[in-house]
């Protein structure tokens, strides 16, 4: 990079900010829209917490695992029936009006979560909730990225970024508030539909993409907004680039969306390969596991030692805080060093953090405290049957969690939590006992005296994935594609991104039951590295290019090996 472009990259923060003074109204409409990023990360958040009340309140919840990933993963199925039609609605009615869509869906399932009376309703209202989510997943970046001047067009739909990782840490603080309340985990979900409602307010006075409006024919409206964004030197060059635009569109034979056949769309060069590091980028993004950590941050936690709800939830704020600076990074670093060689920084962080996490939990699972006879049979008459009925008592805490006839608990020793303890029936009556003698009840993980470094494992984790893969793949599908197949290819994307999640969010508790925490937490990490493989070689550099030079270089190039800096030409 030459030192005049090193000296326009130092001032895209600055322009950024500047904006609340010079022109508060572009702001204001990044900020309204960037609340279906609120909703996306706390919808992805709140699960975690509220899941531990869910487990507690209903037994059959508690004593299955695949229906809990069943309670999570049915947000994600809405969300990938709402990113599907996303492309539809905001081709055919705007961009807002697909964002009051996905805030009146929304509101409607959140609220009526908090009448939940069984967990067979709560699955088909948590998907009702996630068809908003995932409507506004894919319409908010696309809202932002075309009411935004092209010099800080990343800074803003990093700020989408930021509202998502912010919301995954207020749904914590929320998650932390009601852990003593009646109904816990009915309000945690139930006040989701505060920001969906304040969205709707917003944005119902706020208007259209000026985008859609010249593609809809409606100049007037469209050059109105134009006019607002821009200041007057610039408004009418921006008007005339986009009359140019719309005008090649029209004599296109494929310039009408609705006239989009997907087989003609494949077979276009740009939009192929566009669609190919789009794709692939949203598919990575959930593959290198972070859905892991955020909905089952807390689950996490307590396999790595830490025994009670309150603990690990608190703990949790930890990632959750981390990932929303990540996102601040992100808003400075995004338009300065650019979206590829942050995406190869966050993936090779996040192979040494994966790597460093199977590490922790294999020594914390291969060394578990021992099960005492005398410790066991200290609470008589609940000892766990499977241990009564053992041919040998050389059993340990990982051996007593498996038990299933019924599920059993591990009663800490009352000296050490790492000395030997008690192998017991689970149920409330026998952890009330355990914990009234001050021993730690462990249901979901052993007492290991790894456990804070699992924590460090997670915080390194979040510290290399929020800058990156965390913003970048979002921000780029927002790019890379031209006006006329923005809304389709986005759509697309965005559901590739949901699919990819429900595999890993459904999969996840099933993975560690079957190969353990320690091979789960390796097998993301060789994804991340097939990951890094795949940004090195298939996805281009967008920073500070117009669409029409981003189509130029996806013509010319197929594979972008590195791209460090921009291409000349």
């Amino acid at each position: 990079m030459d030192v005049d472009n090193a000296g326009v990259a130092e001032n895209h923060l600055k322009e950024c900010f500047s904006l609340v003074w010079k022109n508060p109204y572009v702001l204001r409409l990044a900020f309204s829209a960037a609340i279906g990023g609120l909703l996306f990360g706390y919808d992805t958040g709140v699960i975690s917490g509220a899941l531990l009340y869910i487990r507690d309140d209903f037994s059959s919840v508690d004593q299955k695992t695949w229906l809990q990933g069943i309670i999570v993963s049915t947000a994600v199925i809405g969300g990938i029936l709402g990113a599907a039609i996303g492309g539809w609605t905001n081709d055919r009615f705007g961009r807002r009006f697909s964002i009051l869509i996905a805030d009146a869906l929304y509101f409607f399932g959140a609220v009526i979560l908090t009448w939940t009376p069984g967990p067979s309703l709560l699955i088909v209202r948590r998907a009702f909730a996630g068809l908003g989510v995932g409507l506004a997943s894919m319409t908010s970046p696309l809202y932002i990225s075309e009411i935004s001047p092209a010099e800080v067009r990343g800074a803003l739909i990093s700020i989408n970024c930021f509202m998502l990782t912010g919301g995954q840490f207020l749904s914590c603080l929320i998650n932390l508030a009601f852990t003593h309340a009646p109904g816990t985990w009915r309000w945690m979900l139930g006040v989701a539909g505060v920001p969906a409602l304040l969205q709707f307010i917003l944005m119902f006075f706020l208007p259209e993409s000026p985008q859609w409006l010249y593609k809809k024919g409606r100049q007037a409206a469209a050059e109105a907004t134009l006019r607002k964004i821009y200041p007057a030197e610039e408004a009418d060059k921006e008007i005339q680039a986009l009359k140019d635009s719309i005008a090649a569109e029209t004599n296109n034979e494929e310039g009408s969306s609705e006239k989009i056949n997907i087989v003609k769309l494949l077979k276009t060069k740009t939009v192929r390969r566009g669609l190919i590091a789009g794709v692939g980028l949203q598919m990575f993004q959930q593959f290198v596991g972070i859905n892991i950590v955020m909905y089952y941050s807390p689950t996490i936690i307590q396999l790595a030692g830490f025994a009670s709800n309150q603990t690990a939830l608190a703990l949790s704020l930890v990632t959750s805080g981390l990932n929303a600076m990540g996102s601040i990074v992100s808003i400075y670093f995004i338009d300065r060093t650019g979206r590829k060689k942050l995406l190869i920084i966050s993936l090779c962080g996040l192979i040494l953090s994966l790597e460093f996490l199977s590490v922790v939990f294999y020594a914390s699972t291969s060394h578990p405290p021992r099960v005492s006879t005398m410790e066991t049979f200290h609470f008589s008459p609940y000892t766990c049957p499977d241990f009564r009925l053992a041919t040998t008592t050389n059993w340990d805490c990982s051996k007593c969690l498996k038990a299933s006839s019924p599920d059993c608990g591990f009663c800490a020793s009352k000296s050490n939590k790492l000395f030997p303890g008690a192998c017991l029936m689970s149920n409330d009556t026998v952890k009330d006992l355990c914990q009234n003698e001050g021993r730690l009840w462990y249901t979901r993980g052993c007492p290991s005296k790894h456990g804070w470094l699992a924590l460090i494992g997670l915080a390194l984790y979040i510290i290399f994935f929020s800058p990156g893969m965390g913003t970048a793949p979002w921000i780029m599908n927002s790019e890379i594609y031209s006006l006329r197949f923005r809304g389709v290819c986005g759509g697309i994307a965005a559901t590739a991104n949901w699919v990819s999640n429900l595999i890993v969010a459904q999969s996840f508790l099933s993975l560690t039951q079957a190969i353990g925490i320690s091979l789960t937490f390796l097998f993301f990490g060789t994804i991340s590295v097939v990951a890094l493989l795949f940004v090195m070689v298939f996805v281009p550099e967008t920073k500070g290019l117009a669409i029409e030079e981003v189509e130029k270089m996806l013509e010319k190039k197929d594979v972008h090996f590195v791209f460090w800096k921009r291409q000349a030409g």
